[in-house]
């Protein structure tokens, strides 16, 4: 069982190509698929494509921000069951208030400890993996019910 949860797809949403690569280092310790997304827009554009388990999103990116990106995923019924853990330097209470009120699962400050990181992945990508077990067992019992 234990195993199981470690094969998430997680896209890096930043614009600061160093920050990615620095993501992609700490995350290459897990098992698990990267894509990276350079701005808002091009965020929404590989969530569709991609089909992350987990998005690590920057706040401050251009063409849209990390705020307008989680609340148009947790506002989408078929996206809305992706975890987003925000990542940035913005640590002001009102910053974090915007990013719980656009609906993001948890959030890291900026400069990214690696152990801290890797935790709260690991743990996201398990949460995600109950919550869709659940939701199988949800649907089978209501066709079960059904028939």
């Amino acid at each position: 069982m234990e195993n199981q949860s470690k094969t998430g797809r997680i896209l890096i949403a930043d614009d600061n190509p160093a920050n990615c690569e620095l993501l992609e280092a700490y995350l290459s310790e897990l098992d698990c698929e990267v894509a990276i997304a350079e701005d808002g827009q091009q965020t929404l554009d590989k969530v569709a494509s991609f089909k992350p388990d987990l998005i690590l999103l920057d706040v401050m990116m251009p063409k849209l921000s990390g705020f307008e990106v989680c609340q148009k995923i947790k506002s989408d019924p078929e996206l809305k069951k992706i975890m987003i853990l925000m990542v940035t330097a913005l640590n002001e209470l009102g910053d974090i208030e915007r990013a719980v009120e656009a609906g993001t699962n948890d959030f890291l400050s900026k400069p990214v400890n690696r152990i801290t990181l890797l935790k709260r992945v690991e743990n996201m990508l398990a949460l995600k993996d109950v919550t869709d077990e659940n939701e199988r067992l949800r649907q089978y019992i209501q066709k079960v019910e059904e028939a």
